[in-house]
């Protein structure tokens, strides 16, 4: 169990001020080396003493990392840039404004402030029995605390359980996914670009990540392509409260609609599974379909097919169900 203390454990602190003095870094420590965004959630695990890094390197100087800019027919966002600086920015509200959305349902004013846009995305797990010190098998021990007969588990999964039931709790990773967004990773060896929804992993591949970073990467870009600009976009988010909160579930929804008939569509949804999941049979059933109550509807019983909730968050089943049926539904045609 972490015990929170008044001062946090020593590390080393580096500030390099370009990207390839981060990756020399980052490849000369590997994992005894810490990756510091805005410090939202850093923070937190330091103090508690469940993380304890020999080496931070904190990457607030590298400007390369931070800024909007128009990258052909999309946009490449640096993976240092505020949510506020998402939400706000006019070309991402004109062309993107479901990333728009999803960014300005993050936390507070002050953590979108400070927390970055590769930090969301790229943030651990917020299960309590794991973020408190528990040695459950994410932590390296052989049980999960939260898939217990008498475990609070409200919050927890409904698809993908393997050995642990804790959730992805990002926001705008569902978005970035609808977008088709592809994300920037550097190491020692050069770059790679994935597809957003193959940044994120289960406990099937590894149930100690959230993400494919390994010691020595660092994700510096996410761009977003033009083919849904300007698209019908849907994002909600459901949570105990309005702010400073995680999704119990979130929806996000991007949809190609002509004459009333939707011609494209991606919809991916958070807060239900260990990585935001994109929903490809709704989407499949939602092509050439005109957008109708009727349509809604086997969108949503679509989405909960296979759930298997645990004790106690049955209610996430209706909830996802009903958020994807307004996606389809809260369409402007």
């Amino acid at each position: 169990m972490a015990i929170i203390q008044d001062m946090m454990p020593a590390f080393e602190l580096f500030q390099p001020a370009s990207i390839n003095d981060a990756l020399a870094l980052l490849n000369r420590y590997g994992k005894d080396a810490w990756v510091l965004g805005g410090g939202m959630d850093s923070l937190d695990w330091f103090k508690d003493r469940v993380k304890k890094p020999k080496v931070v390197v904190d990457l607030g100087q590298i400007k390369e990392l931070k800024g909007i800019r128009q990258q052909g027919d999309g946009v490449e966002i640096g993976a240092m840039t505020t949510l506020t600086q998402v939400s706000t920015n006019s070309l991402i509200q004109s062309r993107y404004g479901l990333l728009a959305q999803a960014a300005r349902k993050v936390a507070t004013p002050q953590i979108r402030n400070q927390g970055t846009i590769g930090g969301n995305v790229s943030q651990d797990t917020r299960c309590w029995y794991y973020r408190d010190g528990m040695p459950c098998y994410r932590a390296g021990g052989n049980t999960c605390y939260a898939d217990t007969p008498t475990a609070m588990n409200r919050e927890h999964c409904l698809f993908e359980v393997d050995r642990c039931v804790a959730v992805s709790p990002s926001d705008t990773a569902p978005a970035l996914i609808a977008l088709d967004a592809k994300f920037v990773i550097r190491n020692s060896k050069g770059e790679r670009v994935v597809n957003a929804e193959d940044y994120f992993i289960g406990p099937k591949v590894d149930i100690k990540r959230m993400t494919i970073l390994k010691p020595g990467d660092l994700l510096t870009a996410i761009r977003v392509p033009g083919a849904w600009a300007g698209g019908r976009f849907y994002f909600e988010k459901v949570s105990d409260r309005e702010a400073w909160d995680f999704a119990l579930v979130n929806v996000a929804s991007a949809m190609i609609v002509e004459g009333g008939v939707i011609k494209q569509a991606r919809i991916a949804v958070g807060g239900v599974a260990p990585r935001p999941l994109r929903l490809k049979a709704v989407e499949d059933s939602l092509r050439g379909e005109r957008v109708s109550e009727e349509t809604a509807e086997l969108a949503g019983q679509t989405a909960i097919w296979g759930a298997k909730p645990l004790n106690h968050n049955h209610f996430k089943v209706l909830l996802m169900k009903n958020l994807v049926k307004r996606a389809v539904r809260g369409v402007k045609v």
